[in-house]
């Protein structure tokens, strides 16, 4: 029997997928009139109008059928329910780089993650070394850039 993976994620993520769920699923009329208007006027075969319409609606389609996937395996974690001193989901980190430079960031789902706004996924080369380390232990991760080096300084909850 197959076990469906649940998808860690903190509400702010939740929210945002299901505002744009609510969003695609209102498209879905708006397309269904574009496919109709573009199918009168004529000849499918050459009515660029009515291909357009046709892959923007698959396209909603999946988008929806995928979002609708992630929400339902959607595992909610607040943050702020946590403690301790190892880095896990939900966590934000502050690093040391080789310069003593404080660089800080947010552990979270796949779906969240933006690393302009310091918020990385745990899948990520830099969230997998970090999970479960602790305060002062030297992390390791190679990236494109090459290999890099940090410092936990500080585990937070918030």
């Amino acid at each position: 029997m197959a076990t469906v993976e649940k998808m860690p994620m903190l509400q702010e993520g939740h929210d945002t997928l299901s505002a744009d769920l609510k969003r695609l699923k209102a498209e879905r009329p708006e397309i269904v009139d574009a496919i109709e208007e573009a199918r009168a006027h004529g000849d499918l075969s050459e009515n660029a109008e009515y291909h357009a319409a046709k892959e923007r609606q698959g396209q909603i389609e999946a988008s929806i059928a995928d979002i609708e996937d992630k929400l339902s395996r959607a595992q909610i974690i607040d943050p702020r329910d946590l403690s301790g001193d190892k880095v896990v989901f939900g966590a934000t980190v502050t690093l040391l780089d080789d310069d003593d430079k404080p660089v800080k960031y947010q552990i979270v789902g796949q779906t969240e993650a933006n690393a302009k706004t310091g918020r990385i996924s745990y899948n990520s080369p830099l969230g997998r070394a970090l999970i479960g380390r602790r305060v002062d232990d030297e992390v390791e991760v190679s990236v494109p850039a090459g290999d890099r080096y940090y410092v936990v300084a500080k585990v937070e909850f918030i």
